[in-house]
C-alpha cells in the first residue's frame, strides 16, 4: 500500500479554507503573479517506512565538505570468489576525515563478503550501503544500525567488492542529515594467506640474473606533491631484488617497508632508499616520514614497478 504525500511550501494555499472570499481571490492572483516562491514536491512513501522528515534530509551546500580520493590508480576489484573464507584484518580508505575507520574486520563466508567498520565516535547513527539520496528514499528497514562500545560504534557492512569504490551514506545524529561517503577495502592490505591462489611477479619468477637493471616505478599517495626518479636501479642478488628510490626532495628520514624500517643512504640533495622489490606489477605499500612540516609526519604510499620496462 502506498500513500501519496503533497508538500506545498506555499501557507497561503493551506489556510484558504478558512479566509473569506475577498481572501481567497487574493491568495489566487498572489500565486499567479508570483508561481516562483510555491514550490511543489511529492513524495512517494513505501508502507512500513520512516516518515521522519529528518531520515529524508540530505547534506548540500555548506554542510559538504570537499571529498578525499581513495583507492589507487590501477586498481582492480577483488571479488570474493579470489578469496578463502576466514575473517581479516583490512584498511579501508575513507572519503572524508569526518568518517574515519579505526578499524575494520573482513568476513569472507558462504560466498559474500562484509566488514565490520568501528568509528571512534557515536555521531552516526545508521548507515545505508548506496548514496545519499538513495538513502533519504529507502525503507528504514534497510539501515544499518550499529553496535555500541564504550568509544564509539560498530556497523555490519555488505561489501561487493575490495578495490574498488564502494557507495555508504551515513546520517549524522546532530545534524540529521544523511551524507554521501566513498570507500575502499585494500586487498593490498590483506595478508597473503586470504587468497586463493596468489601468484606474484617476482625476481626470480622472472629468472633475472643477478646484476643491476632499471626498472620504471610509479608513486601513489599522499598529497601529490612528492614524486619518485623513474626509472629506479634495480640490483638482483640470489633471486631477490633491491631498488633505489630518489625521492624529490631530502626531507625524508627512513621509509617502512613490510613493517621493516630502512634508513637512508644520503640526504645530500635528495633523500635516497634501498628498500626490497617484494613483487612487480602491483602496488607495495610503504610509508616514508617527512621532516619537512613542523613536526616529523609518516605518510603512507605505493610503489608500483613495471616488470615490463626491465632493461
Amino acid at each position: 500500500m502506498k500513500r501519496i504525500i503533497t508538500i506545498s511550501l506555499l501557507a497561503s494555499l493551506m489556510l484558504c479554507s478558512c479566509g473569506t472570499a475577498a481572501e481567497s481571490s487574493m491568495q489566487s492572483s498572489e500565486t499567479e503573479s508570483a508561481p516562483e516562491s510555491t514550490t511543489e514536491i511529492t513524495t512517494e512513501i513505501k508502507e512500513g517506512s520512516s516518515e521522519d522528515a529528518s531520515s529524508l534530509a540530505v547534506a548540500s551546500g555548506d554542510d559538504v565538505i570537499a571529498a578525499d580520493a581513495v583507492g589507487y590508480e590501477g586498481m582492480h576489484a577483488v571479488y570474493v570468489d579470489a578469496l578463502k573464507d576466514g575473517e581479516y584484518p583490512i584498511n579501508v580508505d575513507s572519503s572524508s576525515s569526518m568518517f574515519k575507520i579505526a578499524d575494520c574486520k573482513l568476513i569472507v563466508q558462504d560466498g559474500s563478503l562484509t566488514a565490520e567498520l568501528t568509528i571512534n565516535s557515536k555521531s552516526y547513527e545508521y548507515l545505508f550501503a548506496g548514496t545519499a539520496e538513495q538513502a533519504a528514499q529507502a525503507d528504514s528497514a534497510s539501515f544499518i544500525q550499529p553496535d555500541e562500545t564504550d568509544s564509539g560504534c560498530v556497523f555490519t557492512f555488505p561489501v561487493e567488492a575490495l578495490d574498488q569504490e564502494t557507495d555508504c551514506a551515513a546520517f549524522s545524529r546532530k545534524k540529521e542529515l544523511w551524507y554521501d561517503r566513498k570507500l575502499v577495502f585494500r586487498a593490498d592490505s590483506l595478508p597473503d594467506d586470504a587468497f586463493v591462489s596468489l601468484q606474484k611477479t617476482t625476481a626470480a619468477s622472472l629468472a633475472l640474473a643477478d646484476g643491476e637493471y632499471t626498472v620504471d616505478v610509479t608513486l601513489a599517495g599522499g598529497s601529490g606533491k612528492a614524486s619518485v626518479q623513474s626509472p629506479a636501479k634495480l640490483t638482483v642478488s640470489g633471486g631477490n631484488a633491491t631498488a633505489e628510490i630518489i625521492w624529490s626532495s631530502n626531507k625524508y628520514d627512513y621509509m617502512l617497508v613490510d613493517s621493516e624500517k630502512y634508513l637512508p643512504t644520503s640526504t645530500e640533495e635528495y633523500s635516497v632508499f634501498e628498500i626490497p622489490v617484494a613483487c612487480f606489477d602491483a602496488p607495495i605499500q610503504v610509508a616514508a616520514d617527512t621532516t619537512a612540516m613542523s613536526t616529523p609526519h609518516e605518510i603512507e604510499y605505493t610503489l608500483t614497478f613495471d616488470s615490463g620496462s626491465i632493461q
